[in-house]
Formats: C-alpha cells, structure tokens, sequence
C-alpha cells in the first residue's frame, strides 16, 4: 500500500478511535452504574476488541486462562497491551501508574475496570499495592501487571521487578505469564507498536492508525505456583518462561 493511502486512512482510523473513546466514556458513566459485575464485563471485553479493531489491529489469542483467581504477568509494549488482555480477560484488574488517573477522559474508562495505581516514585507505596492485591486476590480477583515496570521496544524483556509478585505468594495464588508481541506486514516486531522513551500518546495513535496489517499476539503461558516461593527467584522463572517464548536466548 502506497505511503498517500496509508496517510489518508490513518485520519479516518483516529475519528473512528475518538468517537469509541466518548462511547466507552459514556458507557462508564450511564450504565456501569446500573450493571452487575457480568455486565460490566462483557462491555469492558467488547469495548477493549473494538478498539483494537478501529484501529486495525487483529488480535490472535494462544493458550487458555485458569478460572478463578490469578495474578497476570505480562511483557509491556504499548498502552494497547491493556485492551489486548481484557479483550479475553475482562476481569483482570491492573496494577497501573497514579499519574493515569490525571489523564483526560481516559482515567474514567481506567477507573471502570477495577484499576489499582501505584506511586512509582514513592518506594514505600509498593507495599501498600501488594496489600491491596492480595485482598482482590483472597476475594477471588484476576490482578495484572507488567513486572517490567514500563515499556520496552517488543525485541526483548527488560529486567523484571519482584516487590509485587508478593501479593501472590503472600495468598498462594497461581501466576499466569501472558506474552505479547505485535508485529505489522512487514515486520516481526511492529515499530508501529512501539511506545517508548518520549512518545506520546497522540503520536502512538497516528503510528498505529496508519499501520499496515499490524496484529498482536497474545500468548497464555501454563500457570505457576507461587505457595512459598522466594519472589526474586519466583521472577527469574518467569521471565525465563517468558523470555523462551519470544525467542531469546538464555536469561
């Protein structure tokens, strides 16, 4: 596809995202209010594939996740990675920046699906996040995080951080490792997904708008057990598992 077609779709890709964000914004306000837990569920499931769609991504599924509850760990590329995993997983409650709950609109769409947030550059309120997740998780809850901590470039996994695997061991609730990796018709590793260093939000979007066949893949790694486990070993192990899957080399 020639670069003035991709130039003239990717506008009409960002009106079409624009108008499903005030649906979803909508959505939140006027009737999650009204809906049980089922409810709220499967629109955070419809609304989370739909983006992708708008936005021409094909999301391509592998594995199966456990019933019950679960701490999600997931490698991190893009914003998008949250709508890939509720997109099958609409019950995951995510672990997420404070700093989203000042974003625009969005923080009332972030704040309907169950978001925990964490101060990142307060070292002690990781302590406070591991006791909220196990309660979610003795309640019965999916949490999610992203044990990288931000988002890498899709090639590779960046070092994983340990403090809130606790929250699992603490409850001896199993971890279920997901991988992503987004690629488009010409790369394995889209750069199209890429969201790193000092992109912004709005320039992701036209990247992704204007991409060609982009698709991501979620992969649903076996769960692991957790009951007694040492957190940093427990860390290494995964990111061994996962790191297999995207075919690194040894870690």
């Amino acid at each position: 596809m020639s670069g003035l077609l991709r130039r003239a779709r990717a506008p009409w890709r960002l009106a079409r995202v624009v108008l499903h964000l005030l649906h979803g914004v909508l959505l939140v306000w006027l009737r999650f209010p009204s809906l049980d837990s089922a409810g709220r569920r499967a629109r955070i499931a419809w609304w989370a594939a739909k983006t992708l769609r708008v936005l021409g991504l094909r999301l391509q599924v592998q594995g199966t996740l456990r019933p019950g509850a679960k701490l999600l760990v997931a490698n991190h590329i893009s914003w998008l990675d949250i709508m890939a995993i509720h997109a099958v997983c609409p019950e995951a409650r995510f672990v997420s920046k404070a700093d989203v709950q000042r974003w625009p609109l969005l923080n009332r769409l972030v704040a309907g699906a169950g978001t925990l947030y964490i101060e990142r550059e307060r070292t002690r309120d990781a302590v406070r996040v591991v006791h909220q997740m196990a309660e979610a998780l003795r309640a019965g809850d999916t949490v999610a995080i992203f044990p990288e901590g931000t988002t890498g470039d899709g090639h590779a996994l960046l070092p994983f951080h340990a403090n809130l695997l606790q929250a699992a061991i603490a409850t001896a609730t199993p971890i279920q490792p997901l991988v992503l990796r987004f690629s488009d018709a010409r790369h394995a590793v889209s750069p199209a997904a890429q969201y790193v260093g000092d992109t912004t939000l709005a320039q992701s979007l036209w990247l992704l708008a204007g991409g060609e066949g982009v698709a991501v893949r979620l992969t649903v790694l076996s769960a692991q057990a957790t009951a007694h486990a040492d957190r940093r070993a427990l860390a290494r192990r995964l990111r061994g598992l996962m790191a297999e899957q995207l075919g690194e080399g040894p870690v």
